[in-house]
């Protein structure tokens, strides 16, 4: 595939980073030392930005729309017949105090759905109990370590959730049930699912830029969360680029 500009991508995996917000992909896009070209796509979605061979998208806040976005980026990559290798879902997140302090970075070897359930008089279940679709996806193991070598990143499921948490409760009760849960957003499930929908592995990286728990604005540092994330990919990129799409389990 071409650049926006005409000139061939040079990455010989084509990687599509989704994040939710505009000053999450500009963090991303200070990672690399090419320019930024624009490249338009269906509708609404937001166009992509082409940096190092690698497309950055703004997929927006929240499950539902960031699959639409990440679905719609997919699907005019495959049309064009430049499909992608890779999926990455990134940004800031909240950690679990204390495994995921404010300032770390986070990995997902399982992505999980926290909310899509029943309340029950027994508690939650969730839907795949219910006898409906999936909740969790997990990257590719090899590659999941290999991030986490080259970042010094912490490995352990990243929650997604519709509803942020803002109570202590709701934090100790997510714990309970997800004893390896080390952030929350409100994205990574929902990239997954697009990216599962076309057969292409995801990987979720998270900067802490807040203790998940009572929302405490003046303990949020996203300045330093944002800075993490940049000088993350700044050591990953090598990585993602080596990385063999055909190894997607070990």
């Amino acid at each position: 595939m071409t650049s926006a500009e005409g000139f061939p991508d040079t990455a010989a995996v084509r990687v599509l980073v989704a994040t939710a917000v505009p000053a999450e992909r500009d963090a991303v896009a200070r990672a690399f030392a090419s320019a930024v070209h624009e490249v338009p796509l269906p509708g609404r979605t937001p166009a992509l930005h082409r940096v190092g061979g690698h497309d950055l998208l703004v997929a927006g806040v929240g499950p539902a729309l960031a699959a639409a976005s990440t679905a719609t980026a997919l699907t005019a990559a495959a049309l064009g017949g430049a499909p992608y290798d890779l999926v990455v879902s990134a940004g800031i997140a909240g950690g679990f105090q204390p495994d995921a302090p404010v300032g770390s970075l986070v990995v997902a070897d399982e992505i999980t759905v926290a909310d899509l359930g029943a309340d029950t008089a027994d508690g939650f279940v969730p839907v795949t109990e219910l006898g409906f679709g999936t909740v969790s996806h997990r990257p590719p193991e090899a590659l999941v370590r290999e991030l986490a070598a080259a970042s010094g990143a912490r490995t352990g499921t990243v929650l997604t959730v519709s509803t942020v948490t803002g109570t202590a409760a709701r934090a100790a009760e997510l714990r309970l049930r997800h004893p390896r849960a080390l952030a929350e957003a409100m994205e990574g499930f929902a990239v997954a699912e697009a990216a599962a929908a076309h057969g292409v592995p995801v990987v979720e990286l998270r900067a802490v830029s807040n203790p998940v728990g009572p929302r405490d604005r003046a303990a949020w540092r996203i300045g330093d969360a944002l800075a993490a994330l940049t000088e993350a990919f700044g050591k990953l990129v090598p990585v993602l680029e080596s990385w063999n799409p055909h190894d997607r389990t070990h």
